[in-house]
């Protein structure tokens, strides 16, 4: 996710490649001293549940609010999607439906909301709907946390995560993922970080990446990883994405067990949106893409270390 645009990732060109399976065994890359992210990777919100709906249904929420608690952490944006306030642009509402430097990206529109798309929310599950209309037009949702004035939640640091079910099919492009509220005349860079990016073509991994873009147009500083996964199992049931941001290193983590961390940049000074979106293609055709094709969010949710 680029600003206006994402780049195409392909897995097998990875920096290194993670062999994971789900639930089974993990890593990290890197070193450093021990931080709060290892409670991170221990809490209860790891726990998967299993689910065999297929992409046309949902399924049932099973999170509540005793699964947000941390140790060590104070829970400060919890979004259960119980029911959802969303605006084209806000203000007032707590998500709006586009990126708040208005920069649509992939091949499908990002829509404004309207009842019954591009998002619902059912027993507590937000699907976000891509689909096609008569005359070959796509269309699909993305939420932002900020809207263009600059209200709505940010934080520098802390952890950040999601509990999603991916949309199977080609040419889908899925994410989760944060980026700098830089104010209006800085020159400041802005600090990207992409905690899940799919690509549909490759259901057996996923991209976790950190971009610094300089406000000049030139090219970002990029670190990416491709995570291997059983194939088929991120779009099966619904697993948990998250990654600590602290000023030493950015940490990203599948289903609470650390897969990767790369050192945070020290030009990281801004505080950070969320970002949510079901986009399509990302350098790859969609001649095949399943219409409708849905993503499935149980819940968002933002941790700060007690005491910060």
């Amino acid at each position: 996710m680029i600003r206006a645009y994402r780049s195409a990732l392909i897995p097998s060109l990875a920096i290194i490649l993670l062999c994971v399976t789900i639930g089974g065994c993990g890593g990290s890359d890197g070193g450093g001293t021990a931080s709060p992210q290892a409670v991170a990777a221990s809490s209860p919100s790891s726990a998967v549940s299993s689910s065999s709906s297929s992409s046309g249904s949902s399924g049932v929420s099973s999170s509540a609010p005793a699964d947000a608690a941390k140790p060590g952490y104070d829970l400060v944006f919890d979004e259960e999607f119980n029911s959802l306030d969303v605006s084209a642009w806000g203000p007032g509402t707590r998500w709006i439906a586009h990126t708040p430097w208005n920069g649509d990206f992939g091949d499908a529109a990002f829509a404004d909301p309207s009842p019954g798309f591009p998002f619902v929310t059912t027993n507590g599950i937000l699907s976000i709907e891509a689909r096609q209309d008569v005359s070959g037009n796509w269309q699909s949702g993305l939420l932002a946390s900020v809207d263009a004035n600059g209200n709505g939640f940010t934080q520098q640091y802390g952890y950040w995560e999601i509990r999603a079910k991916l949309p199977p099919g080609s040419g889908v492009w899925p994410a989760f993922w944060l980026d700098s509220l830089v104010p209006a005349g800085s020159t400041d860079p802005s600090y990207e970080v992409d905690a899940l990016e799919y690509y549909g073509q490759f259901p057996g991994a996923y991209n976790a990446s950190t971009h610094l873009w300089p406000k000049d147009g030139s090219a970002a500083t990029t670190s990416t990883q491709t995570i291997s996964v059983t194939p088929g199992a991120l779009t099966s049931d619904y697993h948990v994405y998250g990654v600590s941001v602290e000023a030493d290193w950015t940490i990203f983590y599948l289903d609470g067990t650390e897969m990767w961390r790369v050192a945070t940049p020290p030009q990281h000074t801004h505080k950070l949106m969320i970002l949510v979106d079901l986009a399509l293609g990302g350098g790859w055709p969609i001649t095949g893409t399943p219409s409708p094709s849905y993503m499935y969010v149980d819940y968002i949710r933002a941790y700060t270390l007690s005491g910060t």
